[in-house]
Order: structure tokens, then C-alpha cells, then sequence
């Protein structure tokens, strides 16, 4: 079978076989590993810069040009100085529980997380999944994180290394 190039929903997409990939489409995150990546690319938390959360203050695109893998992941970055940073302290740097959003670990259930959606709480980065787990994070996180502490354990434990 030929590939064939398709137009769905103003989008250019390329059918080969049964699978399709469309340009521009966020793709869904794996909820099977250890750490939340793209499916198709193995890329982390949609390839947004984990330090310049930090740094920027907010939710800042990588490229493909600074990469680094870790943890079983591709993670990308904005400049060469983050990715330094990040694989110089990737446990301050990295998003707690894999990218997984810790109000719903609380509630014992894996999500992944939306990397727009963050709070930086004791300087540790936590994603969530939706703003809504993200604002209630944010007024308690005290609250949030002991309950995550007594189920994440065993919630990990069904991830994939």
C-alpha cells in the first residue's frame, strides 16, 4: 500500500498502513511508565524545558537541538545551560512522580499530567492534569503530598521501569 497524504480537520496528515500521525495534533502520553512520555517520540512532558520552569517562570518549548535522555526519556530544552542543569540535578529539576499529576496519585490513580498546568512548591516541579488539580494543589500541598506518599509506593510499583 502507498502512503497517501490526507486532509482531516485542516490538519496534512500521512496514512500508511493503519496508522496515521497528524502534524500539530498533541498525541497521548504514555500512563504505562515510569515517566510520562510521548507514545511515538519517547519525548518528556510534551518538550517543555523542565528548568525553565524554574528559570523563565513558566512553561517554555525545547528543541530538538538540546536534548538529553534520562530516566528513559527524551527531554528537551531551550538552551545548552538548562539541559547542563537539568542532568546536573535531574531530581531538582525533573517533575516529581514522572510527570504524573499528584492530586489524582492522592486519589489512587495515575493521569499524566498537562505540562502547562504547574505548581513549583518547595522546589521540587509538580505537574497536573487539569487546572483545576492544579489549584487545589496549590492551596495544600502539605494535604496533597501526604496522601500521595502513602499511595504513589504501590501506584509506581504498576508502571513499567
Amino acid at each position: 500500500m502507498r502512503p497517501r497524504i490526507a486532509l482531516i480537520g485542516g490538519l496534512v496528515c500521512l496514512v500508511a498502513g493503519i496508522w496515521l500521525v497528524c502534524s500539530g495534533v498533541p498525541v497521548q502520553a504514555a500512563t504505562t511508565e515510569r515517566i510520562v512520555v510521548n507514545r511515538f517520540s519517547g519525548v518528556a512532558i510534551e518538550g517543555f524545558d523542565p528548568v525553565a520552569y524554574f528559570v523563565d517562570g513558566g512553561a517554555v518549548r525545547g528543541t530538538a537541538e538540546f536534548e538529553a535522555n534520562l530516566w528513559g526519556a527524551v527531554w528537551r530544552f531551550r538552551n545548552d545551560g538548562n539541559r547542563a542543569e537539568f542532568l546536573a540535578h535531574p531530581e531538582v529539576y525533573g517533575p516529581q512522580y514522572g510527570g504524573y499529576d499528584p492530586v489524582d496519585i492522592a486519589r489512587g490513580v495515575v493521569n499524566a499530567a498537562n505540562p502547562r498546568f504547574y505548581v513549583i512548591s518547595a522546589q521540587r516541579l509538580y505537574l497536573f492534569s487539569r487546572e483545576d488539580n492544579r489549584d487545589a494543589f496549590a492551596a495544600n500541598p502539605e494535604r496533597f503530598l501526604y496522601e500521595v506518599g502513602k499511595r504513589w509506593p504501590a501506584l509506581q510499583d504498576k508502571l513499567s521501569q
